[in-house]
């Protein structure tokens, strides 16, 4: 146990990451331990957010008869409310503390995983009812929005990068984990006598769709849990919605969520959308064989190149992130328009791994950009502070930032899917919406270029 001297109860009084005997001596093993029961909780947060996108696609098969675009509107609407909820979500570590409020939302995803479970086993339950708990999944996505501000606290400048791309791209894991165990979990009865009954499908064939939220329960308690005991509150980082909305007057705030959304938003959204675009698209391939290596290959690659942008600069990674995810959409469509022809699916498929794997990286640039932007500009902004008020500031701002772009970028979980099922809809293809999206990083490519990257760039980062 620390002593009074930094620590009172769960709040550390006195936290100094960026002081390096401090940060060798206390802070390391404090701010680890904050962040290893962060990602597990965030995992388990993204895990419940997305599970629609794998429920939807086994619906129709059990009975439930909706159209594509229903179907579609299922998996979309859990990034609607997500995004929403990150919004407010994004100002509550401060105002709560990030131990009390990991633990409240962490809790918060009993609700839809239970739901899910219940609702899942009566064909004559209501479409209304499964719209609701589809927005109600959106109380994992809004987790993201809180826990990335809080673990921005913890951790000195120097390290921030690379906690950050941790503790996203673990989380972000919980797609890939999410797409993996349901379906195989809704093959067996897990949960035995009180999972309820299984699902007879017209080959004979047996499922407990239910599991798919079942599943989460008991990984839920256990986070739960581990928040409330391991976790930390820091003292200075308490503030106010009206101190912290200050971010709202900053334009690179705004300029943030833009680029946040070109990454961010990409990739929830081609993870919600993956499977079923898969189905209708392919229908000879068992989407969920290879759906869930979309969602694995972009966390893994936001995880693993966070040192890529603390070394080369944010700005410059995030450019050339944005060029190369503009030529595998154009891979994508390539593959779409031969897709009846030998081997159109595999090279389909590369093409969205890349993807993937680029969304990952340019999640990780993105935010890497924040804090260095805005210790830039504080100083400029508010001359009056000293050097450890200017740090302090841009340390709060900056974790604001990254918790609102978050939110908005979310939206992608919501219009990605929408997008396909509209396009699909109204010209029996996905391809309007594709176009749509390599339009707007061609808007991101250019907006990187002019504000962060190019000669005289007014934020070189």
């Amino acid at each position: 146990m620390l002593g009074d001297d930094i620590q009172k109860g769960h709040t550390l009084i006195v936290w100094r990451p960026d002081d390096p005997e401090f940060w060798e001596k206390k802070g390391k093993a404090i701010a680890t331990r904050n962040l290893w029961i962060s990602i597990p909780a965030l995992l388990l947060a993204f895990s419940v957010w997305l599970v629609w996108s794998v429920v939807v696609a086994r619906l129709p098969s059990i009975g439930f008869e909706y159209t594509t675009n229903e179907l579609f509107l299922l998996a979309a609407l859990p990034g609607l409310s997500g995004a929403t909820l990150r919004i407010f979500y994004s100002f509550m570590v401060p105002i709560f503390g990030g131990r009390l409020w990991t633990t409240l939302t962490t809790a918060s995803l009993l609700v839809p995983a239970l739901g899910i479970g219940y609702a899942v086993q009566d064909t004559d339950t209501p479409y209304f009812i499964f719209l609701i708990l589809a927005l109600l999944c959106g109380l994992g996505g809004g987790n993201f929005a809180s826990s990335m501000a809080n673990i921005a606290y913890f951790f000195p400048k120097s390290e921030k990068g690379n906690a950050l791309a941790l503790n996203a791209g673990l989380g972000n894991l919980g797609v890939s984990v999410m797409q993996f165990v349901v379906p195989f979990v809704i093959t067996v009865g897990v949960f035995g006598a009180i999972g309820g009954d299984p699902q007879i499908l017209e080959d004979g064939s047996q499922l407990w769709i239910q599991n798919a939220g079942f599943v989460w329960v008991p990984f839920l308690i256990l986070s739960t849990l581990a928040a409330w005991f391991g976790m930390n509150d820091i003292a200075h980082a308490k503030a106010s919605f009206q101190e912290q909305s200050i971010i709202f007057k900053r334009k690179h705030n705004w300029i943030m969520c833009i680029l946040y959304t070109g990454t961010f938003g990409s990739f929830i959204g081609y993870s919600a959308g993956f499977p079923l675009l898969i189905n209708t698209q392919f229908p000879e391939v068992n989407a969920f064989t290879y759906a869930f290596l979309g969602p694995l290959v972009g966390a893994l690659s936001r995880a693993g190149t966070g040192w890529v942008s603390d070394k080369l600069g944010g700005g410059r990674v995030t450019f050339w992130t944005f060029l190369l995810m503009i030529l595998a959409v154009i891979g994508v469509l390539f593959f779409l328009d031969i897709k009846t022809e030998p081997g159109a699916f595999w090279g389909f498929f590369a093409c969205f791994m890349a993807l993937f794997f680029l969304t990952g990286v340019g999640n990780a640039a993105t935010f890497q950009m924040i804090p260095s932007i805005m210790r830039q500009r504080i100083r400029l902004l508010m001359p009056h502070l000293d050097e450890n008020a200017h740090q302090r500031q841009a340390e709060r701002e900056g974790a604001a930032i990254i918790a609102f772009t978050s939110a908005i970028a979310a939206y992608g979980a919501f219009f990605v899917p929408k997008a396909y099922g509209t396009a699909i809809a109204y010209t029996g293809d996905p391809d309007y919406a594709l176009w749509a999206f390599a339009f707007y990083y061609v808007i991101c490519l250019v907006i990187t270029w002019y504000f962060y990257t190019r000669k005289g760039a007014p934020v070189p980062c």
